[in-house]
């Protein structure tokens, strides 16, 4: 396993062909759309607001990313998120947190939220490490549904 050779955030969706990088990764690990569909949607909400990415890259390949958008005002919504199989336990996940918290600070969020599935436990762990608090619950269509809140402070940067 290659360590990371680049850490990046950008406004918008990344041009072709990290952004066929990205979804490659994305299709990898979650499972249940295809590759049209979570195009659309990120797209979609690319274009209501836009979105920021925050990857792990090596070689120009994305092994890791957060992806999230601004919800309303001073508040940031933490929507997607992976590292290749291949690449955990290695602070991947972990880093790119760090970055995205620290770009929300920049940029005068004072709240971050996420939500998880309770199958997807590694990332509820993870949340919980980086501050998040568990404010409630809902039915999810696959299950239940963890919904988690971050406090952000100017001095966490």
């Amino acid at each position: 396993m290659e360590p990371v050779t680049d850490y990046q955030t950008l406004t918008g969706l990344p041009a072709h062909p990290t952004l066929s990088s990205l979804l490659d990764l994305h299709l990898s690990v979650f499972t249940g759309q295809t590759r049209e569909e979570i195009l659309a949607e990120l797209t979609y909400q690319d274009k209501r607001g836009p979105l920021v990415c925050t990857m792990a890259l090596i070689d120009g390949r994305v092994i890791g990313y957060k992806i999230g958008y601004e919800r309303k005002p001073g508040h940031f919504y933490s929507w997607l998120g992976c590292v290749d199989p291949g690449f955990r336990g290695q602070g991947i996940a972990s880093r790119l947190i760090s970055l995205q918290h620290d770009g929300c600070c920049q940029q005068g969020y004072h709240t971050v939220s996420t939500q998880t599935y309770n199958q997807w436990r590694e990332m509820l762990i993870l949340n919980l490490k980086h501050g998040f608090a568990i404010v409630g619950t809902k039915q999810g269509t696959h299950g239940l549904i963890i919904l988690l809140e971050k406090r952000l402070s100017a001095d966490a940067v």
